[in-house]
C-alpha cells in the first residue's frame, strides 16, 4: 500500500478542521440562543416563569446581561432546587444554563444543560430544531460521536442541515470507523456545497480516500484522488494517483506518458523516478529532454550518494547525444518539411521541445498533424499541448490535449490523466 495515503487520510481524523471548535460552538449558541429574546417571545405566547422562581430568574437574567456567567449559573441552580416547577420553568432554567456554560467554554456542561432543556418538551418547534442542531454540534465537539450521529440525522431529516452540518455528520461516522455512512454523508455534503455555489471541503474527500485505502480498494482510491485534484490541484494528490496508475502499467510507452504527467505537475519527488524517466526518454531518442530531467533531479538534491555515479554516467551520455541532435536540427527540419508523411515533423517537434524551442515545436507538430501518417499520434498531441503550456497558450494547450480522445487505441489510463491535467490548466 502507498504510505502517503495514510498521511493524507489521517489528518482530518485528528481535528475538526474548523467544524466544531469551541469558538465555533460559542458563535453558534450566541446566534441561535438569546435568553432575553427567548423570554420576550414566550411572554407574547402567554408563557411566563412561575412566581416561585421569579427572584432567581430575574437575578440570573441580569447576570447574563452583565456577562457574569458564573453568577448567572449560581442563580439558575438556586432556581432549580425550588419545588413545584413546571416544564416551562425547567426548560428556561436549563436553556439559560446552557447559554452561560458555552460562554464559559464548558461545552460538556452546556451539552448536558441543553439535553435537559429539550427533554422537557417545552420548546416551540422552531426553538426545538435550533437546540437539536446545537446539540449536534456540541456532542460532536465533545467527541460524543454516537449521540452526535443521532442528533445530526434529526437535523438532516428536518431539511435544515447545511453543507457543514452534513460534513460534520460524515466525520462523526468516519471517527466511528463506519465508512459506509461516512461516504454517504460526505457525498451529501459535497452535493449541498455545490448547490450552494461553494467549494466542497477537502477533508470530505479525505475521509473517502482513507476508507478506500483501508479497504484495499485501489480503483476507489484513484477515483477520489481525481476528485481531490480537481478540487485542489495539489501535487501530493497527483503524486499518489500517478504512483497508483504506474503500478498498474506494463507498457514502456505508456509508462513514459505517466512520467510526463508527473513531471509536468511537479509531483515527481523521488530520484529513481527521474532516472527511469530519463532512461525511457533516451530510449525514445529524446536525449535533450532526458538531460533536462536528470539535471533537475540533481539540482533538487534528489539523487542520493548510491545513485550519483550511475546518474553522472547517464547524464554525460545524454549530453553528447543531445549536442549532436542540436547540431543536426537545421538538417532535420529541412528533411521533415519535404517529407510527405507527418512522422518526421512530429519527431522534429519533440526534439525542439526538448531543447526548449517551444514555438518551433508547435509549428513542426502542427505541420505533421496536417500531413497525417504519424506512428504515435498520442505523443503528437501531448507534445503539442506541453509546448503550448510552456508558451502560456492555455486555450490551445487544452485543445491539443482534447485531441487525444480521437486517437485510435489510446491507453484509457493515459487519456484520463492528460484530460485531468488539461482540466487543471489556467487555475
Amino acid at each position: 500500500m502507498i504510505h502517503s495515503i495514510r498521511d493524507i487520510g489521517r489528518r482530518p481524523a485528528n481535528s475538526w478542521a474548523g467544524y466544531a471548535s469551541a469558538a465555533a460552538m460559542l458563535a453558534l449558541v450566541c446566534l441561535w440562543s438569546s435568553p432575553q429574546a427567548a423570554l420576550s417571545a414566550e411572554k407574547k405566547e402567554g408563557q411566563q416563569i412561575s412566581r416561585v422562581i421569579a427572584k432567581e430568574m430575574t437575578a440570573a437574567q441580569k447576570a447574563l446581561q452583565a456577562s457574569q456567567w458564573a453568577e448567572a449559573i449560581k442563580n439558575l441552580e438556586a432556581a432549580e432546587t425550588k419545588s413545584g416547577l413546571n416544564a416551562f420553568d425547567k426548560k428556561t432554567i436549563y436553556d439559560f444554563k446552557g447559554f452561560a456554560y458555552v460562554k464559559l467554554n464548558n461545552l460538556k456542561a452546556a451539552e448536558q444543560a441543553y439535553e435537559a432543556a429539550i427533554a422537557t418538551g417545552a420548546y416551540s418547534p422552531e426553538d426545538a430544531a435550533k437546540t437539536t442542531r446545537m446539540l449536534f454540534r456540541l456532542s460532536a465537539g465533545n467527541q460524543q460521536y454516537a449521540k452526535a450521529a443521532e442528533f445530526g440525522k434529526q437535523v438532516a431529516d428536518s431539511g435544515a442541515a447545511t453543507a457543514d452540518d452534513l460534513g460534520i455528520l460524515s466525520q462523526v461516522f468516519y471517527l466511528q470507523k463506519d465508512c459506509k455512512n461516512s461516504g454517504l454523508w460526505a457525498d451529501k455534503a459535497i452535493a449541498a456545497a455545490r448547490k450552494a455555489g461553494e467549494a466542497p471541503k477537502e477533508n470530505l474527500y479525505q475521509f473517502k480516500l482513507q476508507c478506500a485505502s483501508d479497504a484495499g480498494d485501489t480503483p476507489g482510491m484513484a477515483a477520489v484522488l481525481v476528485d481531490l485534484i480537481k478540487l485542489t490541484n495539489k501535487t501530493n494528490y497527483w503524486n499518489t494517483l500517478l504512483r497508483i496508475e504506474r503500478q498498474e502499467e506494463r507498457d514502456d510507452h505508456n509508462t513514459l506518458m505517466l512520467y510526463r504527467v508527473m513531471y509536468d505537475t511537479a509531483s515527481m519527488n523521488a530520484g529513481s523516478d527521474y532516472i527511469e524517466m530519463a532512461q525511457l526518454l533516451g530510449d525514445a531518442a529524446l536525449p535533450a529532454e532526458a538531460q533536462t530531467v536528470l539535471e533537475k533531479a540533481m539540482s533538487s538534491g534528489l539523487i542520493n550518494d548510491q545513485q550519483k555515479e550511475r546518474t553522472t554516467r547517464l547524464l554525460n551520455s545524454l549530453k553528447a547525444r543531445a549536442d549532436a541532435d542540436k547540431k543536426g536540427l537545421t538538417q532535420l527540419d529541412g528533411e521533415a518539411t519535404k517529407n510527405p508523411a507527418g512522422e518526421l515533423d512530429v519527431k522534429l517537434g519533440e526534439v525542439y521541445y526538448g531543447v526548449g524551442d517551444y514555438q518551433n515545436a508547435v509549428t513542426a507538430i502542427n505541420r505533421g498533424l496536417q500531413k497525417q501518417q504519424i506512428k504515435h499520434l498520442d505523443e503528437a498531441y501531448v507534445y503539442l499541448g506541453r509546448a503550448q503550456v510552456a508558451l502560456k497558450n492555455t486555450a490551445d494547450a487544452k485543445k491539443a490535449f482534447a485531441g487525444l480522445k480521437n486517437v485510435p487505441n489510446v491507453s484509457p489510463r493515459v487519456l484520463k490523466l492528460w484530460e485531468l491535467y488539461a482540466d487543471t490548466l489556467g487555475r
